[in-house]
């Protein structure tokens, strides 16, 4: 059984208005048997924090284009995306690169 992961989750460039405008989240998330990874936490995201608009955030098993995500302060495409196996104290931050006109 994996132990209980703790994260910083940070959202920006717009996308904490999907988030009651709250930029910064400290959550830990439950054990489970298999290790949490980015696509769980996505899904755990939309279930526990997502306020409004789900289609904003993500799209399909991902998050939607236009949102660059990071992993430790690195982009996630070099860190495996979806598969990326999170770690205990990660920061993983959410910056919609977005912007109506």
């Amino acid at each position: 059984m994996a132990a209980p992961i703790a994260l910083r989750l940070q959202f920006g460039g717009g996308a904490e208005l999907l988030f009651d405008g709250v930029k910064e989240h400290q959550v830990t998330l439950p054990s489970q048997s298999e290790p949490w990874d980015m696509k769980q936490l996505l899904v755990w995201i939309q279930r526990n924090l997502l306020k409004e608009r789900p289609e904003l955030f993500v799209q399909g098993d991902s998050v939607r284009p236009g949102i660059l995500v990071l992993i430790n302060d690195a982009d996630w495409e070099l860190m495996g995306e979806l598969e990326y196996q999170l770690q205990d104290q990660d920061n993983v931050v959410f910056i919609s690169t977005l912007h109506g006109g």
